[in-house]
């Protein structure tokens, strides 16, 4: 499975910077061996960072990954079950796909269903969405909670 890790600033002074994400990776190396990366928002706010193992898509599916227009990031660590039934609804819908990956599915089910395209997802998933346009952040897990999903805030840090 792959590593998830980010941070959001709470407040409006603070910027994440690029260093204090990557700083997380290296501790998740062991769960996404085979390539990572970071996306930090265009004002600051937010950095996730992503460690990848490789199942689906072994060449495009890069994370975190972006929207067309690069105004919704995710990053993933599961596997979405019905990821090629649910790519083929999108498809008939409009979206056009780059990548074979299910994590692309997850941000055009996004974009079609809004908050609830978690209700789409079959499979076993921890999720972090970052939405530029609604300056939202998405932290959500499967129904059973099979991967788990770790939100720390901290009242001394402005983070």
């Amino acid at each position: 499975m792959c590593g998830i890790a980010g941070i959001a600033a709470l407040a409006a002074q603070v910027r994440v910077q690029d260093g204090e994400v990557r700083r997380m990776l290296p501790p998740l190396r062991h769960r996404g061996p085979d390539g990572g990366g970071v996306y930090l928002a265009p004002n600051g706010r937010v950095g996730l960072g992503h460690t990848r193992l490789s199942i689906i898509d072994l060449e495009g599916g890069a994370q975190p990954l972006p929207n067309e227009d690069r105004t919704v990031w995710v990053s993933f660590n599961g596997e979405i079950f019905n990821y090629i039934e649910l790519r083929e609804t999108l498809l008939k819908a409009g979206h056009q796909f780059h990548t074979y990956s299910d994590t692309e599915v997850i941000v055009h089910a996004y974009e079609q269903y809004g908050d609830e395209f978690v209700r789409q997802l079959n499979g076993q998933f921890a999720i972090a969405l970052w939405d530029d346009k609604r300056r939202r952040l998405l932290l959500v897990r499967d129904r059973i909670g099979i991967l788990s999903l770790i939100h720390i805030s901290e009242p001394t840090r402005p983070y």
